[in-house]
């Protein structure tokens, strides 16, 4: 029989559905040897559920109309979740009830003091905070006040915060119940929180701390100040004192009120150093028994110490696992691969399949692992010179961890160290556009061989295949003479920049030089794109339709098949249906975040390109397509004439303007090969995913699968077992989508440690603007527009003369290039696709700008300086 109330005591970890995550954690304190826990009890969730059910019919209907809401439908949230809060607020406690709570507080103490504090079964979890969502109250006194409070509790489980909360975990609100914990207050003279891995950089191995005088309140207020304390293996790192002017204490008739502190006390620490590191040591032993870094809550009483709460830190960034206990150090794959979202197991599986080096995963992220390449001289120092132009917050990064010497080893006797690579001389070849030519041709027929093999193959057969094929996108990926022909055009365009500056004092020259080449398939599509703006132009039924569409909110549902359909139905359809079917079949296998085989790819789903086909009809006119590559190729051919006049007229010009046409040779013919090797995995990866979503459509039908899309969950070592076998562990895909939605929400780092911190590289510039955002100069020239900051491509709104700023690009985003003036990334390199594609289009472009879309408004007037490498906010 369920019982509506449980003393602490009786509690352990394992009884979330029954008393709520605060509940559980409490009750797991409870029993560590050596922590203590004030008395309490906990009103389950039992009683809960008897007390909605008590409520008006109508609360039913009310959850379920609050279930079908987007999260970001404010309004609607707000609405319901009032009406749910004062349905619960005005029933009465069951008699039952009520009297188990009576009975409680006649054995704590039915005059004492207690804090009530709601824990719902999806807060303080592993996965889900809802840290300070619902409800508290402090230092309530006698059962009428108590249950009262009670009662309160269980209304907040639909604040509007922690509504939005679920809704955005995915979380069920049907499924979310509330407990509430009542535990006696302690006359705390000082107290505060621990975090037993720094909130900050994510080390695992300190502990901040930090502290007031009198209860915890006026830190969770912000009506005090607090200590600071950093403590690592027994020893304090840092503190900082603040001043401390009130301290919130209990009221003798309930609640808290702030009193003054003496003057000669508030610059005193809360805590004596010995109570700092008694305090330290008793969190390791709590994360110890839980088993991962904890965020607690502490109060000090008469020097001893005791514990209100634990839940885990939920925001901490996970540590790749490694084989040995030794020091390892991290790099992020998906800023270099321009996709730092989480990616699902089969996407992350394939991906490392075709990679040259070992990937680890963390956080549903692709690592390397770096360590050893850092503890030898000669190739860290290759590594520091190929990030020196293309990922410079991570190279001072890793500069940072070298110079501090608290991490690596030292590596074996190996002599002098050797001298960086001479800027890739060896590998430089003649221009020849035959060469890019070949390499394509062959990647075409490799795809199309791929196109034909794969047909009528299901089963293990299926897998065994696609296996044998990934061996040869990795041979195509990694060709020799494909990387002769990536590292010819960015050693020459690197050439042309310094020895351009050095000798005439022109900066960035390469940039225009880059302007309109040709064989760049990704700066094609955006063109192609602007074709079938054209081709849609001529016929406003079609534009209505598509502005209907995209007004409405309905891009996500529409697959391929419906948009032509729909379109080739209307008064012009059949022209605009053809040019977007075309469009498709060359340039479908594309996607946000396509390096992931898992996402939505546009063949798939078309009317993703609704919003920038949009954009093309408002703001370009027709035939800008053609006329914009020709003015850049134009404008490529007068900078090179230029140069090449005025190097003549220079002592030995002769030979330098010869050596000058040669390197702009090598960069007019090889440099739009760039962006190849990338598209030819993508449309090797959208053959894959027809195959095996039609397998997984096969595993449906014979109750292997429930829906099609947990083939996504998992690996393809997994896939090639659950075809097998037709078996696949249901608990491990539950777990799998759980962890991802988890993963979402995590900030991956450019850089992170076996001890799990996340160190930050700094471009260390003492030559801008007061308020200046630095970042990396990427695509040369300044200007200065209306900053549009797009975080999702199916919500762009872009008119001409707007800048872009958003965290990546990568090739799905480059049709709203033709659109914008100016791009700001938050992530990015010299040679990553948004600066490839800005250089190409002439945009002026600063990237790898940290936390520029949160740094710069939606509106705000901004100007770039793309070869300085900064943006001014100017207002």
């Amino acid at each position: 029989m369920e019982r509506d109330v449980l003393d602490l005591e009786e509690i352990d970890a394992t009884q979330v559905a029954e008393v709520g995550g605060k509940g559980a954690n409490l009750g797991a304190l409870a029993r560590i040897d050596g922590v203590r826990v004030p008395p309490g009890f906990c009103v389950t969730t039992a009683a809960f559920r008897r007390a909605l059910a008590a409520a008006p019919r109508s609360t039913s209907a009310l959850l379920e109309r609050l279930s079908l809401l987007r999260p970001d439908d404010r309004a609607g949230v707000a609405t319901l979740s009032a009406e749910l809060r004062r349905a619960l607020e005005a029933i009465t406690v069951p008699d039952d009830v009520a009297a188990a709570i009576t009975s409680a507080l006649a054995r704590h103490g039915e005059r004492a003091a207690y804090a009530v504090r709601s824990s719902a079964t999806a807060e303080d979890l592993p996965t889900a905070s809802f840290a300070g969502l619902q409800d508290t109250a402090l230092n309530v006194i006698g059962p009428a006040a108590i249950l009262e409070h009670v009662r309160r509790c269980w209304a907040s489980l639909f604040t509007d915060r922690a509504v939005t909360y679920r809704q955005r975990s995915g979380l069920d609100h049907r499924r979310v119940h509330m407990a509430v914990v009542v535990q006696r207050m302690v006359a705390a003279e000082a107290a505060g929180v621990l975090f037993t891995a720094d909130p900050i950089s994510g080390h695992r191995r300190v502990t901040a701390i930090e502290a007031v005088f009198g209860l915890g309140e006026a830190l969770v207020s912000g009506q005090a100040h607090a200590d600071a304390y950093r403590v690592r293996d027994d020893a304090i790192l840092g503190r900082s004192i603040a001043r401390k002017p009130v301290a919130v204490v209990a009221a003798t008739t309930g609640g808290t009120e702030a009193r003054a502190i003496a003057a000669a006390r508030q610059d005193q620490p809360a805590l004596s150093d010995p109570q700092i590191l008694r305090l330290a040591r008793l969190g390791r032993t709590i994360e110890a028994r839980f088993g991962r870094p904890q965020d607690i809550e502490w109060c000090l009483v008469d020097d001893d110490l005791q514990i209100v709460q634990s839940r885990p830190i939920t925001t901490l960034f996970p540590i790749p696992r490694a084989e040995d206990q030794g020091p390892h150090v991290y790099i992020s794959v998906g800023h270099q691969q321009m996709m730092t979202d989480a990616m699902k197991p089969l996407g992350r599986s394939l991906f490392q399949r075709t990679a040259l080096r070992p990937m680890d995963e963390a956080g549903g992220r692709l690592f390397v692992d770096v360590t050893r390449i850092l503890e030898a001289p000669a190739s860290r120092a290759a590594l520091f010179e190929l990030l020196r132009r293309s990922e410079p917050l991570i190279l001072d990064a890793l500069r940072s961890i070298v110079e501090r010497g608290d991490l690596l080893r030292a590596p074996p006797d190996e002599g002098p160290a050797a001298p960086p690579p001479a800027g890739g001389a060896p590998l430089s070849i003649d221009p020849d556009l035959a060469v890019v030519v070949g390499l394509i041709e062959r990647n075409q027929a490799s795809v199309a061989a791929l196109t034909r093999e794969i047909q009528g193959r299901t089963g293990p057969a299926l897998l065994e295949f696609i296996a044998a094929d990934l061996q040869e996108l990795k041979r195509l990926l990694f060709d020799r003479e494909s990387h002769q022909v990536l590292m010819t055009a960015m050693e020459a365009s690197g050439w042309l920049n310094e020895q351009m500056e050095a000798w005439l004092g022109e900066r960035s020259a390469a940039d225009t030089l880059t302007l309109s080449v040709p064989h760049n398939v990704t700066s094609e599509m955006g063109l192609a794109l602007l074709d079938v703006a054209d081709a849609i132009r001529p016929h406003p039924a079609v534009v209505a339709y598509l502005e209907r569409v995209h007004d409405l909110g309905e891009l996500g549902e529409l697959g391929e098949l419906d948009l032509l359909e729909a379109i080739a139905d209307l008064e012009g359809g059949a022209a605009a249906r053809a040019a977007l079917g075309d469009f498709l079949d060359r340039y479908g296998a594309r996607c946000v975040g396509e390096i992931d085989i898992t996402r939505p790819r546009w063949r798939e789903r078309p009317a993703a390109l609704v919003p920038v086909l949009l954009g093309n009809l408002k703001g370009l006119e027709p035939g800008a397509g053609a006329r914009r590559f020709e003015l850049g190729r134009q404008a490529a051919e007068e900078k090179a004439r230029s140069l090449l006049e005025r190097l003549r007229a220079l002592p030995d010009g002769a030979r330098k303007a010869e050596e000058t046409q040669r390197r702009i040779d090598q960069v007019r013919c090889f440099t739009g090969y760039r962006e190849y090797p990338k598209f030819g995995l993508v449309r090797r990866y959208a053959v894959y995913k027809e195959a095996l979503l039609e397998e997984a459509d096969r595993m449906v039908a014979a109750g292997v699968l429930r829906a099609r899309e947990e083939l996504f969950f998992l690996t393809f070592e997994e896939l090639e077992e659950a075809v097998r076998t037709a078996r696949v562990d249901e608990a491990r895909l539950r777990r799998r989508e759980e962890a991802h939605r988890a993963d979402q929400a995590l900030t991956p780092p450019r850089v992170l440690t076996s001890e799990g911190e996340r160190v930050a590289g700094a471009y260390r510039r003492d030559d801008l603007p007061a308020g200046a955002l630095v970042g990396l100069a990427v695509s040369a020239g300044t200007v200065e527009g209306r900053a549009r900051v797009v975080l999702d491509l199916a919500e762009a709104d872009l008119e001409a003369g707007d800048v872009l700023v958003t965290a990546y690009t990568d090739p799905s985003w480059t049709p709203l290039f033709l659109a914008i003036k100016g791009l700001v990334t938050e992530v990015g390199g010299l040679m990553s696709h948004g600066s490839v594609i800005a250089r190409e289009y002439g945009l002026p472009a600063v990237v790898g700008v940290e936390d520029a879309t949160r740094r710069i408004r939606d509106g705000q007037r901004i100007r770039v300086h793309g070869t300085d490498g900064y943006v001014e906010l100017l207002d």
